[in-house]
């Protein structure tokens, strides 16, 4: 971008994990020779810029704007970074009131990424600390998680390295990129050669959309007319009758055909006021407690605003249901029904006293550990 600037001022900031920063010294010294009269490079080292940075970056913001001779800032955070959290950052405010957002605007979030590898890494069940890219002891996440989120939140997604796959390979990341975020640009690059405007001055990033960053994937609000060309399809699986806990237990540890992404909420009968929630990305899935079904909280503990309740409530159970987005390519949809209803509980074992189940019913999920409910 500093190299094929096409005459626009442009301000770096440039964030490193390690104490030496790598990045900006490949910057520095490498063919995008930064001129001391057209652009500016500050160097935020040994820390997130969603953390530990923020007040840091604040600072590093505002002198750049004062000095009133950028175009544009390009923030470049830590490979291991995740972009909501960054994106956030733009509303922190500090002792004195102030915050990013005064000063500055998040014009377009950019993800870049690595199609010679992807493939590789998205079926990976490696952790970031099996990498060495953790970003500290607490930090149990996969490098699944990672791509998932960086993809999910970009508007513009450079698919890189493309001269080093193969047709038929490239098609199948394309494929796999826009099945999980349906709404980005996607630009294919060689050495991320990329025109300015594809990336900067975009006007793509919308903070409200950002704001209400969905639990639900966008391809089940909107599609793209390639979803057809990469064969990408989606489905919800909805139904109002509690899982068989052993069954569903079997079912997740099966192949799911041709599924990306899933995600969503599950039912058991062994815990029937507790939601469960799905996610699966890749060869990396969890389970955990999503915590109580609305049907069991008392009303005068519901939020002011219910519609997100009120969308989903069906008698006699109101909200207590299955229902998990399923997304990916080729999808056989009669059959992927038909492994998850088999393990929902059979009439006769429904006509049996719900009293019975947790003792009647299996339950190899661990147990899930719930605060104590205020009401």
């Amino acid at each position: 971008m500093l190299r094929n600037r096409e005459g626009k001022r442009v301000a770096v900031i440039v964030n490193d994990m390690s104490e030496v920063n790598i990045d900006a010294d490949l910057v520095r010294n490498g063919d995008a020779a930064l001129s001391h009269t057209e652009e500016k490079m500050v160097e935020m080292s040994n820390g997130c810029i969603c953390c530990t940075l923020r007040k840091d970056l604040l600072v590093e913001v505002g002198k750049l704007a004062r000095e009133g001779r950028f175009d544009h800032l390009l923030i470049e955070s830590t490979g291991v970074s995740e972009p909501m959290p960054v994106a956030e950052t733009f509303t922190f405010t500090d002792d004195q009131g102030r915050s990013l957002g005064d000063i500055a605007s998040i014009d377009t979030m950019v993800t870049v990424v690595d199609a010679f590898n992807f493939l590789r890494d998205f079926s990976s069940h490696e952790s970031l600390d099996d990498r060495g890219e953790a970003l500290g002891d607490d930090d149990e996440r996969s490098i699944v998680d990672l791509l998932g989120d960086q993809i999910d939140f970009a508007d513009v997604i450079l698919l890189n390295k493309t001269d080093l796959i193969s047709s038929d390979e490239l098609h199948t990341v394309h494929g796999m990129i826009r099945a999980l975020n349906p709404q980005a640009r996607i630009v294919e690059t060689v050495n991320s050669a990329v025109p300015l405007a594809e990336v900067m001055g975009t006007g793509r990033f919308d903070l409200k959309k950002a704001a209400q960053h969905p639990g639900w994937l966008d391809s089940l609000v909107e599609h793209t007319p390639e979803t057809e060309e990469y064969g990408i399809s989606n489905f919800v699986y909805e139904r109002r009758i509690p899982f068989h806990p052993q069954r569903f237990h079997e079912v997740l540890q099966l192949e799911w055909p041709g599924v990306i992404r899933s995600k969503g909420v599950f039912w058991l009968a062994t815990r029937l006021k507790l939601a469960g929630y799905w996610s699966q990305a890749g060869g990396m899935a969890r389970y955990e407690c999503a915590g109580h079904f609305w049907s069991v909280v008392p009303r005068d503990h519901w939020p002011a605003d219910t519609t997100h309740i009120d969308r989903v409530w069906r008698e006699p159970n109101g909200d207590c249901r299955q229902e998990i987005v399923l997304i990916g390519t080729n999808l056989d949809r009669p059959a992927l029904t038909a492994m998850l209803d088999a393990a929902l509980l059979t009439p006769e074992e429904l006509a049996t006293p719900e009293h019975l189940w947790p003792k009647r019913f299996p339950d190899p999920f661990p147990k899930w550990k719930m605060a104590v409910a205020a009401w």
